[in-house]
């Protein structure tokens, strides 16, 4: 099984062309330079991004938040084989986690 965790500064958008790469569940209406290369690695890896399948809250899909607590972003990124995804049940971040950090705690 193929993961790949971490921080990639990648936005990912809801471009329809996409799917079925990524999913509808996204913060984003276009993604970031950032976010075209995840989606071309993931692409040719035959790997989903799975913090973009599961609908919930936009507070609960936020993994950033800048300095000036005005701007936030789902810049973390959970990505898995797509014969693995089935085995996924939920991928979120939990804001109550004090991790002494300006970026949130993601939980698969």
């Amino acid at each position: 099984m193929k993961l790949i965790i971490g921080d990639l500064n990648a936005q990912i958008g809801k471009e329809a062309i996409y799917y079925p790469t990524i999913g509808k569940e996204t913060c984003h209406q276009e993604s970031n330079e950032n976010g075209k290369r995840l989606f071309h690695l993931a692409a040719s890896r035959n790997m989903v991004i799975v913090t973009t399948l599961f609908p919930h809250k936009d507070i609960h899909k936020i993994t950033w938040r800048s300095p000036d607590v005005h701007h936030f972003s789902q810049i973390e990124n959970l990505l898995i084989d797509s014969r693995h995804v089935s085995h996924l049940m939920d991928a979120r971040t939990h804001r109550c986690a004090n991790v002494d950090s300006d970026h949130f705690l993601l939980v698969s």
